[in-house]
């Protein structure tokens, strides 16, 4: 796994927005793929990267909360642990993807126990994880949290979008009841706090990665949180597997920020009536009109906003959209190389991008 830890910047132009940068068309095994990335929070809590090779392409979008630190690390480990378990057993599968994510959160478990006497906080940071593979014409989603994947297909006349991901939010109530179920015993597993559905009162998604203090509650590090005889917060990902067909266009993978202004159908509909180049950014801007329009004031006057003061009004968000319109073609061949201008697939024969 030495090359997958060979990381290039993926990020080129800022735009009109001081706090938004994008990577624009980039060749991966079935096409092309688009990046961009706003920042809200004062430390930017969302990372994001694809793999590319000849056999594979990963992708993945981990949103953080209570901080940058979970994001970063899922960043380091998630991704090499997938690859270095699928080469052990021969392939992608759902066993996989599950001991990738386990081990992960194992890591991130002693990272904390190590840190927790120094860094107390250490235990109340998390992430959400959205992973997506595709290998011998087969897509995998895997995903802990509300970071979400559209795909966009073809049908007559139209494009439709159909979800690959699982929201485990407990602001909806078929995830209310799942985590109740779980918890038959305590009657203040989810409480309406705030105006919101809240785990323990506190947090929202019911799976992540870390958040350790509401898995162990001897790191709790701000006061009891009430009785806990398991942990209120689970990091069995929801992993969905399906083979891609002709019809298949794209895929939009990202976090929650983008979500929370645009449905499902409408970041499809912009994706397949937008050029191309930029459209991850087109994405991105169309969520921030969305949330000026909420708070009835124009994306100029959001794009003056300062990091930190911004999360008043929108979350960090992440885009990655992959196309799919090359499945059948090699663009990793020595003449697809050679006539690559951007030559990005000159050196080495792996390649990945991060926004660390």
């Amino acid at each position: 796994m030495s090359m997958i830890r060979s990381m290039y910047r993926c990020f080129g132009r800022r735009g009109g927005d001081g706090l938004m940068w994008q990577m624009e068309l980039k060749p991966h095994a079935s096409g092309d793929f688009s990046i961009a990335v706003v920042q809200a929070n004062s430390s930017l809590e969302d990372q994001s990267q694809v793999f590319t090779s000849p056999s594979a392409t990963y992708v993945g979008v981990y949103d953080g909360h209570g901080g940058p630190e979970a994001s970063r690390f899922v960043n380091r480990h998630l991704l090499p642990y997938l690859q270095k378990f699928s080469s052990e057993q021969g392939g992608l599968s759902a066993d996989v993807i599950k001991k990738a994510f386990h081990a992960t959160e194992e890591d991130f478990l002693h990272l904390v126990k190590r840190s927790f006497p120094v860094r107390p906080r250490i235990a109340s940071v998390g992430s959400c994880c959205l992973v997506g593979a595709i290998a011998n014409n087969v897509l995998y989603v895997a995903n802990l949290g509300d970071s979400r994947a559209v795909l966009g297909r073809r049908s007559p006349g139209k494009v439709v979008a159909e979800r690959l991901s699982n929201d485990h939010n407990v602001a909806y109530e078929e995830v209310r009841k799942e985590v109740k179920e779980l918890h038959p015993d305590d009657s203040a597993i989810v409480v309406y706090c705030r105006g919101v559905w809240r785990i323990k009162g506190i947090i929202q998604v019911s799976r992540s990665i870390g958040d350790v203090y509401l898995k162990k509650p001897e790191y709790h590090p701000f006061g009891n949180i009430g009785p806990m005889r398991r942990p209120a917060l689970s990091a069995e990902p929801s992993i969905h597997i399906r083979e891609l067909r002709s019809d298949d266009l794209f895929l939009i993978f990202a976090s929650d920020g983008l979500w929370e202004h645009l449905t499902d159908e409408e970041a499809v509909e912009i994706v397949y009536t937008s050029p191309r180049s930029g459209v991850a950014k087109r994405l991105v801007g169309a969520a921030l009109q969305g949330a000026a329009k909420k708070r009835e004031i124009s994306y100029d006057d959001i794009k003056k906003l300062e990091k930190g003061v911004r999360r008043h009004f929108h979350d960090d968000i992440t885009v990655i959209v992959m196309y799919l319109d090359n499945q059948d073609q090699d663009l990793f061949s020595p003449s697809n190389r050679k006539s690559n201008k951007k030559g990005i697939f000159t050196s080495p024969p792996m390649d990945i991008y991060s926004n660390t």
